[in-house]
């Protein structure tokens, strides 16, 4: 490595949205979701985002809000979805009331 290469980390991106167990649900069903992954730009981050959450067996998704972590998280329950998310998998927290 040189000089000039300097070593970046990914961009961990975080989509935050709403989730569906089947198509005939309420809006008041929703699950609010928040999926940490890498990507190389915000549409594959909304592709790998909604895969994910099909591979899962949700029905229907919306995807309110997208944006790129600045560092890892001091939470706990976003810290193990990052790690994740650097180890190249969707990770998807979920919260329900």
């Amino acid at each position: 490595m040189n000089d000039n290469e300097v070593e970046m980390e990914p961009v961990v991106y975080i989509v935050i949205g709403r989730v569906w167990e089947n198509e005939e649900a309420l809006p008041e069903d929703a699950i609010t979701i928040h999926a940490l992954l890498t990507a190389p730009d915000d549409d594959d981050a909304v592709r790998k985002t909604l895969e994910a959450l099909q591979g899962q067996g949700y029905a229907e998704a919306e995807l309110d809000q997208i944006g790129v972590m600045d560092g890892e998280p001091d939470d706990p329950v976003h810290e193990g979805a990052y790690q994740d998310a650097l180890a190249g998998n969707v990770a998807i927290v979920t919260f329900t009331a």
